[in-house]
């Protein structure tokens, strides 16, 4: 049974890097956009309550976000593992991730970061943004996304550092050079991919 979490900045390569990791270890990827999108997109009771958050412009409130993920956990395909990509964001999250795994008896194994030079990330976000049309994504608001999730993901690395279980991975380089550092590094602390 293999529990990961995956954090790293918008641009870092995390959403990529979470669907080898998931591959590789034969687990489902849990994101929490995803689920969002899901719920969204097929008018769940869930989704709905989601989208009148997005269509007010404010975030979804962690007791929301804790009971899609809470539902998500609870289902048969993750009984051999998982790999959560996106949750949790604050440290109220976190008292509920941990709170959900205590009650199977099953804490969470290791903390991926992957970590980017800011330069590069803002560079890689603007090249995305110029290809696909997305005028908004300007180098002002890519640095003011990479500064919140500094400030908010901050606290969650030190909470998880302190358990001794986050692995620091650089993001930067070609995808499949960063997957090994990643499986290298899962391996080193006797997590080996199926």
């Amino acid at each position: 049974m293999t529990r990961l979490l995956v954090i790293g900045p918008p641009g870092a390569g995390k959403g990529t890097q979470a669907e080898r990791m998931a591959a590789a270890f034969s687990i489902p990827a849990i994101s929490t956009g995803d689920i969002f999108r899901y719920n969204v997109k097929n008018k769940t009771p869930l989704g709905v309550q989601v989208q009148e958050f997005i269509d007010a412009g404010k975030y979804v409130p962690d007791s929301l976000t804790n009971e899609i993920v809470g539902d998500r956990l609870s289902q048969p395909d993750v009984a051999a593992g998982f790999l959560l990509d996106g949750y949790p964001r604050t440290q109220d999250q976190v008292q509920e991730l941990d709170r959900l795994l205590a009650a199977t008896g099953a804490p969470l194994d290791v903390v991926v970061q992957i970590v980017a030079d800011t330069e590069e990330v803002v560079a890689r976000l603007l090249k995305r943004a110029a290809e696909q049309g997305r005028a908004d994504d300007t180098a002002e608001v890519i640095r003011h996304r990479l500064d919140v999730y500094a400030e908010q993901t901050a606290p969650l690395i030190d909470i998880y550092g302190s358990r001794g279980i986050v692995v620091t991975v650089d993001g930067l380089g070609a995808v499949d050079e960063v997957t090994t550092r990643i499986l290298d590094a899962l391996a080193e602390r006797g997590i080996h991919a199926a």
